[in-house]
């Protein structure tokens, strides 16, 4: 190895760790810009509607009151068409439906933001269809002999009856992290509306329906709680499963306040003010955990990287002079 190569080596590694270290703050720094451009866009929002909504309007001074009115029984018969739905078909109780398709797979579906009426047929079927396909290719292409050929088959028919159930879990996790995010958010966008005279279902449908842009998976659970809701469930009902989203108990106890407030009144700004006080220093430790993380991993790759150039650049010309001096010895 001449020292030119041991040159070129140190330079390699020396810009692989600055394009790694480059990389992460670059990455840093683009997610708390969208952070910033996400909260920017809902104080914008927040002002825009506090400018145009008139809280106090008379029902009978209302241009779409007629409308609405009118839209009523379609909004209740569509309720009704959501919360059947969830109940999902009759054959999904019966046989080897119910054996594939478990309370705990409803509970991990229905976190997942997918509908027990179409998400229950698929999640069947490919149960079904992987535990008979997944023994057949691992047979035909592995060709085991003798008590291979049960054991690689047990294998893959476990592995093609979990493979669906961990899908379900992983986008479960996904919409329980991005719950998290989303509710300090959603904490003081319903503290704003009370406090220009909205109701709480006047406040939970604007947050359905005008903000699913920020709140992307609670105005989704949102709305669904809202036509439940309409179609005759109590609110501690239509929100049961918003406050089982949760990864923690953020979300529950926010449920919690809001039937509270729904079933015996009373102020909710201040419980709301306080929460969202103790969310941002909640996620503002848990920043502070992942800095800490991130810092320990950046060590590692530093380590892992900059050492060995580090190492080359100052050992390399020793290791060089002696490489060359033991072949001159041999040499001669």
């Amino acid at each position: 190895m001449t020292s030119q190569t041991l040159w070129t080596l140190s330079l390699a590694f020396g810009t692989l760790s600055i394009v790694l270290f480059a990389g992460g703050l670059f990455w840093h720094l683009r997610r708390s810009e969208r952070a910033q451009a996400r909260v920017d866009e809902v104080l914008q929002t927040r002002e825009t509607s506090a400018a145009t909504f008139n809280p106090f309007l008379m029902p009978g001074a209302n241009p779409q009151a007629a409308s609405a009115a009118g839209t009523a029984k379609a909004d209740k018969d569509a309720a009704q068409t959501v919360a059947n739905s969830m109940n999902g078909p009759a054959w999904l109780d019966s046989g080897i439906a119910r054996a594939l398709l478990a309370d705990e797979d409803r509970k991990l579906m229905e976190q997942a933001g997918i509908e027990l009426s179409r998400g229950g047929l698929i999640y069947v079927i490919s149960r079904a269809a992987l535990a008979v396909l997944l023994p057949v290719l691992a047979l035909l292409v592995l060709s085991p002999k003798g008590n291979a050929v049960l054991l690689y088959g047990f294998l893959a028919f476990g592995l093609g009856i979990m493979l669906p159930k961990w899908y379900m879990r992983s986008k479960a996790n996904q919409r329980r992290v991005q719950v998290v995010e989303e509710l300090p958010l959603f904490v003081d966008l319903l503290r704003l509306l009370q406090g220009v005279g909205l109701s709480i279902d006047q406040s939970m449908h604007i947050l359905a329906t005008e903000f699913g842009s920020v709140l992307r998976v609670i105005s989704t659970e949102l709305a669904l709680a809202n036509r439940l809701h309409s179609s005759g469930r109590t609110r501690e009902q239509s929100l049961q499963r918003l406050s089982q989203l949760g990864a923690d108990d953020d979300m529950s106890a926010v449920v919690n306040l809001l039937v509270q407030v729904d079933r015996h009144g009373g102020a909710v700004q201040e419980p709301l003010k306080e929460f969202s006080i103790r969310l941002r220093e909640k996620r503002q430790a848990g920043f502070k955990e992942k800095i800490g993380t991130i810092t320990v991993k950046m060590t590692g790759v530093m380590v892992l990287t900059l050492l060995p150039a580090l190492m080359v650049i100052t050992a390399g010309p020793g290791f060089t002079a002696v490489i060359r001096s033991l072949s001159a010895m041999g040499g001669k």
